[in-house]
């Protein structure tokens, strides 16, 4: 049975995703990358996760032997979701990877009315599998315990149906715990059709990138749903 704790901190050692942590076993690149890039050696400590919540510690080896209980970490209150919109010379990557890192829940990737950039339908399953690895190593080196969930590109207003939903635009009101995903325009801005009549969140005093406004996003978004900050402040 499992205990429910808290999240890895680090000093457990390097953090690896695995199938089932009862009987962990690490996949052929991970095993290559601990070993080889990250210098592990037989009885090094590290911490195996199954991406669903549970953790434990472990030893390296040529088999990982289990050295504590199984923890499980409770999810989140509430999910934590941004939308950004592709954008010309952005780094989706780079959005990717902080996003995770901070601890956001659901990135959706959007094809806005005048985003200057549209993957091809031919390469958008490559891209968007290229960016899950980048979700994947980023989870393990944030030690995350739960993956956030990656969404193929979608339009606007598909994106933006349901409670919850709002639009980041200059001038908005201030961000709170009422807004559980935040959308993330191109530098053109947003189409009125998009807007409507949707809440706008502002994002500072400056006018950001689209990257830098995603990661901004993430990074409030997340402090206000763990109570580090407090709304208005």
């Amino acid at each position: 049975m499992a205990a429910t704790g808290a999240l890895p901190d680090g000093r457990g050692g390097p953090h690896a995703f695995v199938e089932d942590v009862e009987e962990p076993v690490l996949s052929t690149d991970d095993r290559h990358h601990l070993s080889k890039v990250l210098r592990l050696r037989d009885g090094d400590p590290l911490t195996v996760c199954d991406a669903a919540g549970r953790w434990r510690p472990a030893r390296f080896g040529n088999r990982l032997e289990p050295s504590g209980d199984v923890v499980e970490v409770l999810p989140p209150a509430r999910e934590v979701a941004v939308g950004f919109t592709l954008i010309k010379s952005g780094r989706p990557e780079l959005v990717v990877q902080k996003l995770t890192e901070l601890g956001v829940d659901r990135i959706l990737l959007l094809a806005a009315e005048r985003s200057a950039v549209r993957w091809d339908d031919g390469k958008v399953a490559d891209n968007v599998e290229r960016l899950a690895r980048v979700v994947r190593e980023s989870g393990m080196q944030s030690r995350r315990v739960r993956l956030p969930v990656l969404e193929s590109p979608q339009r606007v207003l598909v994106a933006a149906q349901g409670p919850g939903v709002a639009m980041a635009e200059p001038g908005g009101s201030g961000l709170d715990g009422d807004v559980g995903l935040l959308l993330i325009g191109p530098e053109e801005g947003w189409a009125a059709a998009e807007l409507g009549d949707r809440r706008r969140v502002g994002l500072g005093s400056t006018v950001l990138r689209s990257d830098t406004a995603a990661i901004a996003a993430g990074a409030l978004m997340v402090a206000l749903r763990d109570g580090r900050v407090a709304a208005g402040s």
